[in-house]
């Protein structure tokens, strides 16, 4: 079983991900895994599955292509299945990138001393205000069956993990570990079709929207969930 699978969604940025990919050879300290989940109708298609061709004999590499969901359900429709491979499952954005050698060893060292939560490290940007990237025991999203509340497309999601690892009072914050976001709002990208896709007004009023109802109603039942989870 791999300890650690990162995944990555990914929509019309190839070379992302070919630097990420590569930031993951110069900085794991363990087999760790990174899976690229791209749109089938991506435009940069051809691009994504000539990369995955060049990487075919990488072990730790691996790409699904499948119907455009967006991100959130994205993650939903992979993670328990990748939970089942490992010992935790996490996310990077493709404009995620790990500067930290060891950084994986340092989030399972972590994740062990917590035995079930969630970790995250610094990306330069919301730093300990947010888990933009983040890894979690993989018991979480079996217990639930979920990564992400159902129904957010995008935005909100890193307030969802951040308020259920304070739930479980498990998520630890790992200043030190650098995984920077290459995000527009700190000058690092252009802001792209994607970009300003997802962070368009009216997607974000429907996300959090989606985070308050969660929070309300379903976050109590998942820490339940998980707390039976890990007594059976």
């Amino acid at each position: 079983m791999t300890e650690l699978t990162i995944l990555v969604p990914t929509r019309g940025r190839p070379e992302n991900l070919a630097r990420l990919w590569q930031a993951f050879v110069d900085t794991c300290e363990f087999e760790t895994r990174l899976v690229a989940l791209v749109d089938n109708d991506d435009p940069e298609l051809p691009a994504y599955q000539q990369l995955a061709d060049r990487l075919s004999e990488e072990p730790m590499f691996r790409m699904g292509i499948g119907p455009r969901l967006r991100l959130g359900p994205t993650l939903n429709a992979a993670a328990p299945k990748w939970a089942a491979r490992a010992r935790a499952v996490g996310f990077m954005g493709d404009d995620h990138l790990p500067r930290t050698v060891g950084w994986d060893g340092r989030y399972l060292a972590e994740l062990e001393r917590l035995g079930t939560g969630l970790v995250y490290g610094n990306d330069l940007i919301q730093q300990a205000a947010l888990p933009t990237q983040v890894a979690m025991t993989s018991d979480i999203i079996l217990a639930t069956g979920q990564m992400v509340p159902a129904g957010a497309l995008h935005l909100w999601l890193d307030n969802a993990w951040l308020a259920l690892g304070r739930a479980l009072d498990a998520i630890s914050y790992l200043p030190d570990v650098v995984v920077e976001h290459l995000h527009p709002i700190a000058g690092r990208a252009d802001w792209d079709a994607g970009y300003q896709e997802c962070n368009a007004d009216a997607l974000s009023d429907a996300d959090r929207a989606v985070f308050g109802q969660w929070r309300e109603h379903e976050l109590p039942r998942w820490v339940q969930q998980i707390k039976e989870y890990e007594r059976g």
